[in-house]
């Protein structure tokens, strides 16, 4: 496989098609094609088929996809890190947070890193669990801090344990269900959660179906953390959301926590990155700011 060939192939991908990908290489499609051909002759399997809508990919060739993504960002990373032996100047971290750490630890982080490194370029992204792992998993994310359950996460990714956070049942200010003094009746209310393996939502079914208690099924599925503010701020739909995040006077503004945590159970706030691939040395600077940071709070 030549560098070539596989930075042609991210490129299809991205594009969506031979046509677009050949334009934006300012390359002939036949060259393109002749590249595709070479590269899938050089792996022993046929990797793209074209259809009406663009170009879509075999079995071969999104495994191919992922690790050459994967081998891409590798390369960049060492790049960073002979940036990083140089001074500094040049380097990039990316790295992913979830709504609880953007509200904490996250501006002091920052403040200090960009004291220490004021030439380093800091890549930010806020998600939660299911929309980080591809980017660690293609490479494009150094590290992120989240909320995350080791059994619930692919092998590629490590945790690496920092805090307990403490999560409650979320709503509106005024919500009819306030007074609820136990789980059976809340949980067949109208909530909206993000219900992806590993998030604490899901754990969150688990631990109730554990105690015999059943979930609504009348579930809004939502993967991103200011839609689902909005929503159970404007209407009576329930969230799952870190307590201090409601307690506190300007994220939980028009928001009321349910008062049920007798044995609510602490969810695990941790540093995940891909197994066997050292941090380079500003991803790992900014890590253990992380670390030093997220140990101290109390969520």
């Amino acid at each position: 496989m030549k560098e070539h060939q596989l930075k042609a192939f991210l490129r299809i991908a991205d594009e969506g098609s031979i046509r677009g990908a050949a334009r934006s290489l300012h390359l002939s499609q036949s060259a393109l094609t002749r590249a595709m051909r070479e590269l899938e002759a050089n792996v022993g399997a046929e990797l793209l088929i074209r259809s009406y809508r663009g170009v879509e990919f075999t079995p071969a060739g999104k495994a191919l996809l992922m690790r050459t993504r994967l081998a891409m960002a590798t390369l960049d990373k060492a790049r960073d890190e002979i940036r990083w032996l140089r001074g500094g100047a040049g380097t990039q971290v990316s790295v992913a947070v979830t709504t609880a750490i953007a509200a904490t630890a996250l501006p002091s982080v920052l403040k200090t890193f960009e004291q220490e490194q004021p030439d380093a370029r800091v890549v930010l992204a806020e998600g939660m669990l299911s929309t980080l792992l591809p980017g660690l998993m293609e490479g494009r994310i150094d590290f992120a801090v989240a909320v995350a359950e080791v059994s619930q996460l692919p092998y590629e990714i490590t945790l690496e344990p920092l805090a307990e956070l403490l999560s409650a049942p979320v709503g509106r200010v005024g919500h009819p269900l306030l007074g609820a003094t136990d789980w059976t009746g809340l949980s067949q209310a109208r909530w909206v959660l993000n219900l992806a393996a590993g998030s604490s939502a899901h754990y969150l079914t688990s631990w109730l179906n554990a105690r015999g208690i059943e979930m609504s099924e009348r579930v809004v599925s939502c993967d991103s953390s200011t839609l689902m503010v909005e929503l159970m701020r404007q209407t009576d739909l329930i969230g799952l959301a870190p307590r201090f995040f409601a307690d506190n006077p300007l994220s939980g503004q028009g928001l009321a926590c349910f008062d049920m945590l007798s044995d609510f159970p602490r969810f695990t706030v941790g540093l995940l990155k891909l197994r066997g691939v050292p941090l380079h040395p500003g991803a790992e600077r900014l890590a253990t700011l992380f670390r030093r940071e997220v140990s101290g709070l109390s969520l």
